[in-house]
């Protein structure tokens, strides 16, 4: 099964959720606070819905108490969520 990784620079208590690309930095901005978990749960939230993903095959695997996060996300390749990302930012 195919598998990708994603490299995410999070920003918790931003004002809105939204993901934007600097450069080939992926950032996204959640609203919730970096408390219990509830910024990591709304990353993935905005992931799977800006990516058209399910969130059951978003995984973070680096990173949950920081703002730099490694991703899995299982079932897609890692062109074909390139493609995603360049089509839903650019």
């Amino acid at each position: 099964m195919a598998e990708a990784v994603l490299e995410v620079r999070v920003t918790p208590r931003a004002s809105e959720n939204r993901l934007t690309r600097d450069g080939d930095v992926l950032k996204a901005a959640v609203t919730a606070p970096p408390a219990e978990g509830a910024a990591n749960d709304a990353l993935i939230q905005l992931i799977s819905s800006e990516l058209r993903i399910p969130k059951s095959t978003i995984r973070i695997v680096r990173g949950q108490k920081s703002r730099y996060k490694t991703l899995t996300v299982r079932g897609i390749s890692a062109e074909e969520l390139e493609k995603r990302i360049r089509h839903q930012l650019d």
